[in-house]
């Protein structure tokens, strides 16, 4: 890109590089990005969504039974 077209950019704003050419968001990330972000949701009791209970914060902790 030129002087003029960075010029431009500047003057009037630049178009957004995040969409693709049906107008939804295409996040530019490679492949290896997005299947360690998938194993982690998907491994991870941590992160998966279907096993969440909830912030266990100030909760009382189960008594366990005397002998």
């Amino acid at each position: 890109m030129g002087l003029a077209g960075k010029v431009i950019d500047f003057l009037f704003g630049k178009e957004p590089d995040i969409f693709d050419d049906k107008g939804r968001v295409l996040h530019k990330l490679p492949k290896k990005k997005w299947d360690d972000w998938n194993d982690r949701l998907v491994k991870g009791k941590d992160y998966n969504w279907r096993e969440h209970t909830g912030s266990l914060a100030g909760a009382e902790q189960e008594k366990k039974p005397s002998k």
